[in-house]
C-alpha cells in the first residue's frame, strides 16, 4: 500500500476503529429476538423453546396446516404466523435441512468465519452450506457439535455471491440440536475509505409531488419515473384502461404532528388483499426508487423509518427494474416486520449479479396479512458508493506472491493511434515487478466493486494484432502466458481486448504429450438403496443409506489448478454393463468442491474414446482443485469399469497435468464406507499396462484384475491385451 493508506490505518487504530487485518462482524442473528422460525421453510420447521431455535431431529417432520393430508395435536408457528403440524415420532428418520441465516452481506471471492452458540443431545457432525442463490453450488463445511453449550467456528472461502445464506443439513441425524445465535465475519484487509453520496430527493416527504412538478408522472414514464423516490400501489386504485389491473402511482404524502411540528411521510392505504394465490402478496406495494441502475458488485447504503396501522410480522422485499412493478429478482433486504411505532432501518446492500440493473426495492405488503393495513415510510435515504469510473487494470504474480492492489489499480488512457484505451503493468528492467495475471474493471475505489465489474476476454487476445472479444463479468482473472511486463489495450467501441508482452519470461512451448498406458479397472460394488433424491428429500421407494459416490474413480493433477485454466481430458473407457457416471471437482480425492465438472460419462461394454476441453470452474477459485472425480454408483448394480490411455493436459499443450507413465495420478474407491486409495498400491489392483519399449510380462490377470495361473480358462489380460484362454 502507499504511505497514504498506511497513515489512514494508523489513524484508525489511534481513534479506536477496526484496524486492517482485524476480524469484522458482517452479520448476526440472535434467535432469542424471535418467537418462531424467521426464514423460508424447506420442509422442516425448527421450534422456539425459551428463545432457543430447536431442531428435534430426523424423528419428526412438519406439514403445513393449509391443505395438510396429515394432522397432529401439535402445531408449530413460524415468525410470520404460518402454522405446521408436527408429525412423529416417525418409524424411519426423515432427512431434513433448514436455514440458520440469510441475507449475509459478502464479497466476491471472499473468505468468512462463522461462529455459532450451539449444542446437541448427543455428539453429531452435520453439513452446513453457505450459498448465494438457488442456482449456484454452495460452499460446504462439516460442523462437529458437542453436548454442552459452546461457541464453535468454521470457515468458507471462494464465495461467489454478494448476499449469502447458511443452510444446516443434519440429514438423518436424530439428535436434538439447539441454536442460540449465529455470527458471520471476515478478516478485513486495509483498503480505501468509502465515501457515500446521497441519491434521493424528497426522501423526507416534505415537498408535494406537485411542488416538484412530478404529480402527473406515470409509473411507466421512463424519462421521469426515477425522479420520484417513493411509489405506492393500492388494490383497486389507479386502474388500467381495461379495468383489470391497478397501477403504481407517486406515493401519497400524509402528515402528523410531532412535538408541535408537522412531519410529512409516505403512506400506502392498503386495501383488503386477495385471499387466495401467491399474487395477493403484492396486491398492495411500496417502492423506494433509485435515480439510476446499479452495477454488480457495488454497494448501496439504505435508511428509512417505517410503521403500520397494525402489527405485520413480515413483508417480503424484491428488486424491481426502472419501472415500479417490473420484477427483477425475489431477494433484496430480507423480510421487514412492522409495528405501530416508528422503527428505523439501516443497511448496506451489495448488488449481486442477479440484482444488476435493478432500480428499486419493492415491499410486498401482503406477504402474510390479507387485512386492510396502512403502511407508513419516512426519511428515505439511498446512498451509493463514490467510485472512480473508467477502465482500470490491477495485476498479480501467483508465483512470486505479488497480490492485487485494487485501490491503486492503473487507469487506462485513450491512445488515438490505436483507437483504444491502454496501460502497462510491470516495470521494464525490474524482474521483481513482473506479473502473470491481471483483472480489468470499469470501477475503482472498493475491492468488491472492482471485482464485480470486470471484463472477461475470449478468443485469441495475446500478441500483436490479436484482438479478442470481451463481455462484462464478475471476478474475471486473466491468466497471462508468462510473467513479464504487459501492455493492455481495450477497444470499447468494438468490445475487444489485446494484450502484448513488452519483456518477460519466455512463453512455454508445446511439448510432446503421450497417453498414460496404465489400465485402471474399478470393481464397482453393488450400492444400497439411495437415501434421498437430488433435492435432499427422502425417497418413497428407496430408503437405504447408499450414495452415488460409494464407488469412485479419481484423476489427480500434479498441481493445483486455478479457476479459468483451460485443459483437455481424453481417455478410452468401457464397462461390464451399461452405466452412467457423474463427475465432480475435488481437491484431493474425497475433498468435494463443486458438482460441475466434465458432465456425465456413459459407459458401455463397447470401447469408446472420450475427449473434452474442460475449463476449471469459477467455483473452484482458491479451493486447491486438482482432482476430477467420477461417481460410479449412479447405477445400483455392481459394475466393472475400465479406463485407459488417459491424457490430461493444458489446452495449449505446454504441460501434461499427469505423469505420462505410472499410476500415481489415479485413485479408486470400491464400496460404501471405504476410503480412496492410490491405484496400484493394493495387491488386488487390476493390470498396469506395459509401457512401450519394456520387456513383456508373463503375468496373467482375469478381467477383475486378479492374478491367475496358466491353467485359468476364459478371457485373460496379458501385456495389457485381452486373450481367450482355452
Amino acid at each position: 500500500m502507499k504511505k497514504f493508506f498506511t497513515l489512514i490505518a494508523l489513524l484508525a487504530m489511534t481513534m479506536g476503529a477496526s484496524a486492517a487485518g482485524e476480524w469484522v462482524q458482517d452479520y448476526k442473528i440472535d434467535y432469542s429476538q424471535n418467537t418462531g422460525f424467521p426464514f423460508y421453510v424447506m420442509g422442516y420447521v425448527p421450534e422456539w423453546i425459551d428463545g432457543v431455535m430447536t431442531d428435534f431431529g430426523a424423528n419428526y417432520k412438519y406439514v403445513a396446516v393449509d391443505g395438510a393430508e396429515e394432522t397432529s395435536d401439535v402445531i408449530v408457528k413460524t415468525q410470520g404466523g404460518v402454522e405446521y403440524y408436527k408429525i412423529g415420532p416417525l418409524d424411519e428418520p426423515a432427512w431434513h435441512q433448514y436455514f440458520i441465516a440469510d441475507g449475509i452481506p459478502t464479497e466476491l471471492d471472499g473468505a468468512y468465519t462463522v461462529k455459532a452458540m450451539v449444542k446437541a443431545s448427543e455428539p453429531c457432525t452435520i453439513t452446513v452450506n453457505m450459498g448465494w442463490s438457488w442456482s449456484e453450488d454452495p460452499k460446504s463445511a462439516q460442523v462437529a457439535i458437542g453436548t454442552d453449550w459452546e461457541e464453535i467456528e468454521w470457515e468458507y472461502s471462494g464465495i461467489g455471491g454478494a448476499s449469502c445464506n447458511l443452510v444446516a443439513q443434519p440429514g438423518g441425524t436424530t439428535a436434538t440440536i439447539e441454536w442460540k445465535y449465529v455470527i458471520v465475519g471476515h478478516v478485513q484487509k486495509e483498503q480505501r475509505p468509502i465515501e457515500w453520496i446521497e441519491d434521493l430527493v424528497n426522501g423526507d416527504a416534505e415537498k408535494s409531488w406537485a411542488e416538484l412538478g412530478l404529480a402527473d408522472v406515470a409509473y411507466n414514464d421512463m424519462e421521469n419515473n426515477f425522479k420520484i423516490c417513493a411509489w405506492g400501489k393500492e388494490k383497486g386504485n389507479n386502474m388500467d384502461e381495461a379495468g383489470e389491473a391497478w397501477n403504481p402511482f407517486p406515493a401519497t404524502i400524509g402528515e402528523e404532528e410531532v412535538d408541535g411540528k408537522v412531519n410529512h411521510f409516505f403512506i400506502v392505504k392498503g386495501q383488503p388483499a386477495t385471499t387466495e394465490g401467491d399474487a395477493s402478496a403484492w396486491d398492495n406495494q411500496f417502492w423506494i426508487q433509485s435515480p439510476q441502475a446499479w452495477k454488480a458488485g457495488t454497494q448501496i447504503k439504505i435508511h428509512f423509518r417505517y410503521k403500520a396501522s397494525a402489527p405485520v410480522s413480515s413483508t417480503d422485499t424484491q428488486i424491481h427494474k426502472q419501472t415500479p412493478s417490473d420484477y427483477l429478482i425475489w431477494h433484496a433486504i430480507g423480510n421487514i416486520a412492522f409495528t405501530e411505532e416508528w422503527q428505523e432501518y439501516d443497511g448496506v446492500m451489495t448488488i449481486a449479479d442477479d440484482m444488476a440493473n435493478g432500480w428499486s426495492i419493492a415491499f410486498n405488503l401482503n406477504s402474510v396479512v390479507k387485512d386492510a393495513v396502512d403502511f407508513y415510510f419516512d426519511d428515505l435515504s439511498w446512498q451509493h458508493m463514490k467510485l472512480d469510473e473508467g477502465l482500470f487494470v490491477a495485476a498479480a504474480n501467483t508465483e512470486t506472491g505479488i497480490e492485487y492492489d485494487f485501490d491503486n489499480a492503473e487507469p487506462l488512457t485513450y491512445d488515438a493511434g490505436v483507437q483504444a484505451y491502454t496501460a502497462t503493468v510491470g516495470t521494464k528492467g525490474d524482474k521483481e515487478s513482473w506479473v502473470n495475471e491481471i483483472m480489468i474493471s470499469t470501477v475503482r475505489g472498493n475491492d468488491a466493486a472492482f471485482k464485480g465489474a470486470t471484463l472477461k476476454p475470449s478468443g485469441d487476445y495475446i500478441g500483436e494484432d490479436n484482438w479478442g472479444n470481451y463481455t462484462e463479468s464478475s471476478l474475471a482473472k486473466i491468466k497471462l502466458p508468462a510473467a513479464g511486463v504487459w501492455t493492455v489495450y481495450v477497444d470499447t467501441e468494438n468490445l475487444q481486448i489485446n494484450i502484448i508482452k513488452i519483456e518477460g519470461d519466455k512463453e512455454k512451448e508445446p511439448i510432446e504429450i503421450n497417453p498414460n498406458p496404465t489400465v485402471v479397472i474399478v470393481n464397482g460394488q453393488e450400492r444400497d438403496w439411495l437415501s434421498a433424491d437430488g433435492s435432499g428429500n427422502p425417497r418413497e421407494d428407496e430408503v437405504g443409506t447408499g450414495e452415488t459416490w460409494d464407488n469412485q474413480f479419481f484423476i489427480v493433477a500434479n498441481r493445483v489448478l486455478d479457476a479459468g485454466e483451460v485443459t483437455v481430458l481424453e481417455f478410452d473407457y468401457e464397462s461390464s454393463v451399461e452405466a452412467k457416471t457423474t463427475t465432480q471437482c475435488h481437491a484431493m480425492p474425497g475433498g468435494y468442491i463443486h458438482w460441475g465438472c466434465i458432465g456425465d460419462v456413459n459407459f458401455t461394454p463397447e470401447s469408446q474414446h472420450f475427449s473434452q476441453t474442460f475449463t476449471i470452474p469459477n467455483e473452484c477459485a482458491g479451493k486447491d482443485m486438482k482432482t476430477i472425480a467420477f461417481n460410479m454408483a449412479e447405477i445400483k448394480g455392481a459394475c466393472e469399469y475400465k479406463i485407459s490411455n488417459i491424457v490430461w493436459k493444458l489446452e495449449d499443450e505446454t504441460e501434461s497435468l499427469i505423469d505420462q507413465t505410472g499410476s500415481k495420478n489415479f485413485y479408486v474407491k470400491e464400496g460404501a464406507g471405504t476410503d480412496p486409495y492410490q491405484f496400484g498400491t493394493d495387491p488386488g489392483d487390476a493390470v498396469l499396462s506395459i509401457a512401450a519399449g519394456k520387456t513383456a510380462s508373463t503375468v496373467t490377470y482375469n478381467l477383475a484384475g486378479q492374478r491367475v495361473t496358466n491353467n485359468f480358462k476364459g478371457i485373460v489380460v496379458k501385456d495389457g491385451k485381452k486373450y481367450l484362454a482355452k
